[in-house]
């Protein structure tokens, strides 16, 4: 498909796991791959500690589960779960009060 429209049908499909913010993105080639969160850089939240970085972490897993490393994609996965499950320092995207910090240093204290 082309770009254009890959966006779109993207963009659509992330709606079923929660929207833009929980949707991570590969392009693997023959030779490399990139990974990415599927919602680009949000310049008109940049600075502000309100993004959501669960696609980006996501993304991360898929890098982490390409090179051939399960086992640590699989603990980062674990604790991103944990703490949407728990409620625990939530973004406000996910219902939460919290910030992109507080949100990731919950994630990494539980790692």
């Amino acid at each position: 498909t082309t770009n254009l429209f890959g966006d779109i049908l993207s963009d659509l499909c992330a709606g079923l796991v929660g929207g833009l913010g929980m949707a991570p993105g590969a392009n693997i080639g023959e030779s490399s791959a990139i990974f990415e969160a599927v919602h680009g850089s949000a310049p008109d939240i940049a600075g502000q500690n309100l993004a959501n970085p669960t696609a980006l972490l996501l993304g991360a897993i898929q890098m982490l589960e390409y090179l051939e490393m399960p086992e640590q994609a699989k603990r980062i996965r674990a604790a991103i779960v944990d703490v949407i499950a728990s409620g625990d320092r939530t973004t406000r995207d996910l219902g939460g009060q919290h910030g992109t910090t507080d949100f990731t240093q919950a994630i990494i204290n539980r790692l």
